[in-house]
């Protein structure tokens, strides 16, 4: 389970932090936070023991990727993300020193559906377009993949065993879906073949985190 900080001050992350304990020990640090000036916050986690993703959904020209990955690992996260688009991928792996952070190519956020999608250009649906970004990230050396839950059983067939599947869009019973279009409850996703789950607001606004935190992790428990 990944805690997403997706709060709007560093105070509010630390206090999150602390409230949840050992109930959570890998946290995404997020556009939001970043800008808010959360940046810094990565380090402090690190220190103390705490696994961090940094979300930045890179997208640019190679020479910017691949400077805005050596500046990353230099923060040491776990993880961080790329927009599936080859060119973007190439240049990331390129530049991604030895020792990582692991790349993980972002295929179509969950809050798009078919419809969003033809809006945006695309011809094919998501159920398509994950699976094909996810081929090409394989290509490209990714590390991993990040999907909706409701596309990891065909990511998991397109990429294999090794590549991590990333997925948000995660909703315990009873959670609302707010802007997720394509979303699904933590068991349901690790059987599907997920490795990691990000649930955002369903900690964030709960009364007590760390009990909806403790419940998702049991039923990742139950799923395996």
């Amino acid at each position: 389970m990944i805690v997403a900080l997706d709060v709007s001050s560093v105070s509010e992350a630390r206090a999150l932090v602390e409230k949840l304990g050992d109930s959570a020990s890998f946290f995404k640090i997020g556009m939001q936070l970043v800008f808010a000036g959360g940046l810094p916050l990565v380090d402090e986690l690190r220190r103390v023991g705490k696994r961090v993703f940094l979300d930045m959904k890179l997208l640019d020209i190679d020479n910017t990727i691949e400077g805005a990955v050596k500046s990353i690992a230099k923060r040491g996260p776990l993880l961080t993300t790329i927009h599936a688009y080859p060119k973007a991928m190439r240049a990331a792996v390129k530049a991604r020193p030895a020792d990582g952070p692991g790349l993980l190519a972002v295929t179509v956020l969950t809050s798009m559906n078919d419809a969003d999608l033809k809006n945006a250009g695309y011809a094919s649906g998501a159920a398509a377009l994950v699976k094909a970004r996810a081929a090409e990230a394989r290509s490209a050396g990714m590390d991993g993949v990040v999907c909706s839950p409701r596309e990891a059983a065909a990511v998991r067939e397109a990429v294999g065993p090794k590549m991590l599947i990333v997925t948000p869009g995660i909703r315990p019973a009873g959670s609302a879906g707010g802007d997720q279009k394509r979303i699904m409850g933590p068991a349901e996703a690790i059987r599907a073949g997920a490795d990691y789950l990000v649930t955002g607001r369903p900690v964030i606004a709960a009364a007590d985190p760390a009990s909806v935190a403790e419940s998702i992790v049991r039923d990742i428990e139950r799923a395996l």
